[in-house]
């Protein structure tokens, strides 16, 4: 949950709660009784979907299954986002006491913490559940940033890094990424090398098996494992020198 103010999520939370409570509508007065089998919300309708457009956003990122997890019923438009409601509310309230006795607390990685390039790419279509295509987005970010620095439209993926972190010195219409100053030494090598073979990794182990793979979902950690690898390597692009040929 890094960078979420959980005390505001909550009090918005609380609000949406509060929001949708369900009355009766029966009514009853002097000298009459209106007996009616219809209920409504405690707040009028048009004040609970403001409220739900800041909710939902809460939902994506404490639970963001739960479009897919919380069943739709019939009976009330707001039955689903409010059962939402309350799971976030207890995720929040309870998050340290579960990670206390459910696991270790290890340091937690915040794919909203990667390299910008790749959340940007990804942000939209992970926060709806659908982690193989946000990975998918990250990879072409990653891909368009690299092509922008460079200046080339002609090559892309992995030849486009093949040739951006070549050992050999810029030619034309062939510009170079370097980590590190060419200083001929080993170490130069070594990294440009490095960054040469990460990157082929990447699009031979990540980015292929993707496009064979488009009827299959990635697990959610999995998802954030490729994240975390692509946020390595557009960190690096974008830290590189660009070594062009006089």
């Amino acid at each position: 949950m890094t960078g979420l103010n959980v005390a505001w999520a909550i009090g918005e939370l609380d609000k949406f709660i509060q929001q949708t409570v369900m009355t009766n509508n029966s009514r009853s007065g002097p000298g009459y009784v209106s007996i009616s089998n219809k209920s409504s919300t405690a707040a009028p309708d048009a004040e609970v979907s403001q409220q739900a457009q800041v909710v939902e956003k809460i939902f994506d990122r404490v639970i963001p299954g739960w479009r897919n997890e919380i069943e739709l019923r019939s009976s009330n438009r707001w039955t689903r986002h409010r059962e939402a409601a309350i799971r976030a509310k207890a995720e929040l309230e309870r998050q340290e006491e579960i990670r206390e006795n459910l696991g270790d607390d290890a340091p937690e990685l915040s794919a909203a913490n990667l390299h910008s390039w790749i959340w940007s790419g990804a942000s939209s279509l992970w926060n709806s559940g659908h982690y193989r295509a946000a990975v998918e987005g990250a990879i072409r970010k990653l891909n368009a940033e690299t092509q922008n620095k460079l200046g080339r439209r002609d090559v892309s993926e992995a030849d486009l890094f093949n040739q951006a972190f070549s050992e050999q010195s810029a030619a034309p219409k062939s510009p170079r990424l370097h980590r590190m100053p060419d200083d001929g030494s080993r170490t130069f090598k070594s990294v440009q090398r490095g960054a040469r073979m990460f990157a082929e990794g990447v699009f031979a182990g990540i980015r292929n098996p993707l496009a064979h793979e488009v009827d299959q979902e990635l697990p959610e950690e999995q998802a954030l494992e490729y994240l975390a690898a692509l946020s390595v390597l557009a960190r690096w692009v974008n830290e590189s020198t660009l070594e062009v040929a006089l």
